[in-house]
């Protein structure tokens, strides 16, 4: 499906220079501009957005303004778009894909694009998810069987993708705004969150024995516990991987 791209900014140039490397890649097939952020919410509520290519200092209704404004749920992937740099932090914590510092290069616009495309397969990956685990809870209330979790996830890179087959992940770890999937010798980086994984994994096979770390029970070869209940676990490629104090008993008891 042709994504539909959003580009807010009150300069009349750097909306044109947007819109030509936008309307140039082949996966968009929907532009709309506007000239401030009180015209993007009325455009928003009009007509949704995939990508939304974010201005941050803007009259009246700024770039965050913008965003506070929307519901969760409704926000398109944002790329923010500015020449100040000191909103970098303030733009990854309300979860935006990219930062692009003006000027910017060709180049950079086109990997800010990816990312943002990245993102939007990641979410869609998650709600099918979501999908799946609905109709589980359905059907499984009329007493019949549905496969719940994903066998598989898809990573894509530009001109590729890779896919990971759920079983062979070792254990999975937080890297910013990514994931690193271990599997044995090779290791994969998708950008999701630990959150989003778990939802779509089997909570009978992974467990998250850490903020930062997801595990294949069948994967565990040994459990060590140290002082002030804080442990950690051994896997069978040889990898050791910490595991919080509450999340010791939660582990035994799966492990058996």
């Amino acid at each position: 499906m042709k994504l539909k791209v959003l580009i807010v900014d009150d300069e009349p140039v750097a909306r044109a220079t947007i819109r030509s490397l936008v309307e140039a890649d082949g996966d968009v097939g929907y532009v709309a501009e506007c000239g401030d952020g009180r015209e993007a919410l009325q455009q928003l509520a009009k007509e949704s957005a995939d990508v939304l290519f974010l201005d941050v200092e803007m009259p009246e209704v700024n770039g965050f303004e913008v965003l506070a404004a929307l519901p969760r749920e409704r926000r398109p992937i944002v790329v923010f778009t500015t020449a100040f740099d000191h909103f970098a932090t303030k733009a990854f914590d309300e979860n935006a894909t990219d930062y692009l510092l003006k000027p910017f290069s060709d180049e950079r616009f086109q990997q800010a694009l990816a990312r943002a495309k990245e993102s939007l397969r990641t979410r869609a990956l998650i709600e099918a998810g979501n999908k799946i685990g609905s109709f589980a809870d359905a059907t499984e209330a009329l007493g019949e069987k549905a496969p719940t979790y994903s066998s598989r996830l898809s990573i894509h890179r530009e001109g590729r993708v890779d896919v990971v087959q759920v079983d062979d992940i070792e254990w999975i770890q937080s890297a910013d705004q990514y994931v690193r999937l271990h599997t044995g010798d090779t290791e994969y980086l998708m950008r999701a969150s630990m959150g989003e994984l778990e939802k779509v994994l089997d909570p009978g096979r992974f467990a998250r024995v850490h903020r930062s770390a997801i595990v294949a029970i069948p994967r565990v070869r040994r459990l060590e516990t140290k002082g002030g209940g804080t442990g950690r676990v051994l896997l069978v490629c040889g990898d050791w991987v910490p595991v919080s104090r509450s999340k010791v008993p939660v582990l035994r008891r799966l492990l058996g």
